[in-house]
């Protein structure tokens, strides 16, 4: 969890980007990557340690990455409330392919992001594909996350008899999200991601938000300053009003 003061969630949920952007200029790189990470809401839910990510979001972040030339044409996954995640592949030789299993594992600490899956059957039949698949669904559900990131030509993907493991880190360390920082801290050192489950309709991550105090303090100013803003603005509007009704 956050360890923030009880009225910054209250806060957060009033902060208006664009004018947090243009009253703190250094901030401005800063905001501008996160604007494109995070919506107001899924900071809020970060911040409290769950993320629920619906599987529809997944899907399009996938469908993102198709190519009209490539060996395969889509990739959809369906999360279940067992924990169970069932994957189709739809591809121009074989057409689709199914796999179902879990995720063992998906974690983002600094340096280390990887994910590991277990596939319900012995051993994986194609190994090149299961490594296509995997890579792909590993950013798009990190995505939301930790922004956009693009699919290096050498991603680290092991599959090892019915276990896939994808090493996300490099891939995160060139995306925009990976390369900026505040004040010498990093933002990928600012979330922290323990886990993934599926769930009904989508899936939930563990997380942790570390925010630096200096930082910390950085914000609170700018969402003071944006509430005082407020109630300034609210009570010149009730004046208003009440002068009108006179």
């Amino acid at each position: 969890m956050i360890d923030m003061p009880a009225n910054w969630m209250e806060k957060i949920q009033h902060v208006d980007w664009s004018k947090v952007k243009a009253a703190v200029a250094d901030y401005g790189p800063v905001i501008s990557v996160l604007r494109q990470t995070w919506s107001k809401e899924s900071l809020l839910e970060i911040s409290q340690g769950k993320l629920f990510v619906p599987d529809d979001v997944i899907n399009d972040a996938i469908a993102k990455q198709m190519t009209a030339d490539g060996a395969v044409t889509g990739v959809r996954l369906k999360s279940h409330a067992n924990g169970r995640l069932d994957i189709t592949a739809d591809t121009k030789k074989v057409g689709p392919v199914e796999v179902s299993g879990e995720i063992k594992e998906f974690v983002h600490q600094g340096d280390s992001s990887y994910a590991i899956y277990r596939v319900r059957s012995k051993n994986i039949p194609n190994h090149g594909l299961m490594s296509w698949v995997f890579s792909r669904i590993s950013l798009s559900m990190a995505e939301r996350l930790v922004g956009h990131m693009d699919m290096p030509d050498n991603l680290p993907v092991t599959v090892h008899h019915n276990t896939i493991r994808v090493d996300y880190s490099q891939a995160l360390a060139a995306s925009d999200f990976g390369k900026t920082e505040y004040q010498g801290h990093r933002l990928i050192d600012m979330i922290e991601i323990e886990g993934a489950k599926p769930k009904e309709g989508g899936v939930e991550f563990d997380t942790k938000l570390h925010v630096p105090d200096d930082v910390k303090q950085a914000l609170l100013a700018v969402l003071a300053s944006e509430t005082s803003a407020a109630d300034t603005n609210g009570k010149d509007k009730a004046s208003t009003g009440d002068s009108s009704a006179e």
